[in-house]
């Protein structure tokens, strides 16, 4: 009985400990995001604003309520890998001392890489109409988002949400400072993705000049166009399936406020029309 209890206990403060690490990180991003973004920068940033409407303040009191109960949610879903180590299932001791900085770097964009996927699949599969009511209705009641929606969930997307770190671990031995720099890399694109500002920068002619990365206006046309652009971090699973909005380039070039130009015709075009 009394093994029972201390694992409790400890299980108890583990989750606490959690919770506390992963609401700070949302507190420290979301509202230094919307405070720098929105309302510091908002006179500069004029000519990125996507939309030209301003997302009301009961709108962002209810995201930030859902986001801490998400952050609860994640907290929960944690306390797996609390047991699976307990346990020796996951992340022996010696992984933590064991990856140089190249192994780090290369299982932090794997990560990336495999969490982009997952996002992308799951996400799609959320807006199926059998689940969408009970997963993600209300991450797409933000249909203008701002900062605060990067953590407003349901509490079934949540709980989706927060299972990718787990099962990786589990299958990929990973030193938990890695899971901690992702962590921050997630929480930093998601708000920057809601922000509502174009923020990424464009060529001359118009387009992305990191386009295999998904900008704030890619995701931005998510929430105001919900069959299209389900990727997190990059555009791939996008374009091989077919998902990108059509417009997207051309709301990019506007946001950016650039002039889109036709990319130049293929040297051996040149040289027939010639």
């Amino acid at each position: 009985m009394q093994d029972i209890l201390q694992t409790a206990t400890t299980a108890g403060l583990e989750w606490l400990g959690n919770f506390r690490v992963d609401l700070t990180r949302y507190m420290l991003a979301a509202p230094l995001a919307w405070l720098v973004i929105c309302v510091a920068l908002a006179i500069p940033l004029a000519g990125r604003k996507i939309r030209p409407e301003k997302p009301p303040a009961r709108q962002m009191l209810i995201e930030f309520g859902a986001s801490v109960r998400s952050v609860a949610v994640f907290s929960t879903v944690a306390l797996s890998t609390f047991a699976m180590e307990r346990t020796g299932w996951i992340n022996p001791p010696e992984i933590h001392g064991a990856a140089g900085w190249a192994v780090a770097g290369a299982l932090l964009i794997a990560m990336m890489i495999a969490h982009d996927a997952f996002f992308y699949w799951s996400h799609r599969l959320m807006h199926r109409p059998a689940l969408f009511r009970v997963f993600h209705r209300r991450h797409h009641r933000s249909n203008n988002p701002t900062p605060f929606t990067a953590y407003s969930f349901d509490l079934a997307e949540a709980a989706v949400q927060a299972v990718f770190v787990p099962l990786w671990v589990l299958i990929v031995p990973t030193p938990w400072a890695v899971t901690g720099i992702f962590m921050l890399h997630q929480i930093a694109r998601n708000v920057i993705g809601h922000c509502g500002y174009e923020l990424f920068p464009a060529r001359r002619d118009g387009r992305p000049l990191f386009d295999w990365l998904t900008s704030v206006t890619h995701h931005d046309l998510h929430h105001g166009e919900a069959g299209w652009n389900y990727g997190l971090y990059f555009t791939w699973w996008d374009r091989w399936m077919g998902t990108e909005h059509p417009e997207y380039h051309a709301r990019y070039a506007a946001a950016v406020r650039k002039a889109r130009r036709p990319a130049p015709a293929h040297a051996g075009e040149l040289s027939r029309e010639a």
